[in-house]
């Protein structure tokens, strides 16, 4: 009889072990869960990063096209200045072309005198 209980405590002692060997066995299962899901969150973090360097991309877009536009409103300053400029010649094509009347007016008048004068000494 105590053969058998010994047997059968020897049998528990097994079982035992195995049971100890599971629960080892337990342990790294809920470790390895663990890593698992701070390898997910380590994907999450990644996935925004990434998302962080598309946003950067645009704002560099961005100040691009800022630059591009201040670029176009300096040329449209300068193109304002041209078209002043260009008012400026068309108002002083005018005056030149009154001094020519001015002088045409002025020979007109300068050969009507010698004209009165020649009619008075001939008279």
């Amino acid at each position: 009889e105590l053969l058998k209980l010994s047997l059968m405590l020897t049998e528990l002692d097994k079982l035992s072990l195995m049971l100890t060997e599971l629960l080892k066995l337990s342990l790294i299962l809920t470790e390895l869960l663990k890593l698992s899901l701070m390898l997910t969150e380590l994907l999450k973090l990644s996935l925004i990063d990434t998302e962080l360097l598309k946003l950067s991309l645009m704002l560099t877009e961005l100040d691009k096209l800022s630059l591009i536009d201040t670029e176009l409103l300096k040329l449209s300053l300068i193109l304002t200045e041209l078209l002043k400029l260009s008012l400026i010649d068309t108002e002083l094509l005018k005056l030149s072309l009154m001094l020519t009347e001015l002088d045409k007016l002025s020979l007109i008048d300068t050969e009507l005198l010698r004209l009165s004068e020649t009619a008075l000494l001939s008279a």
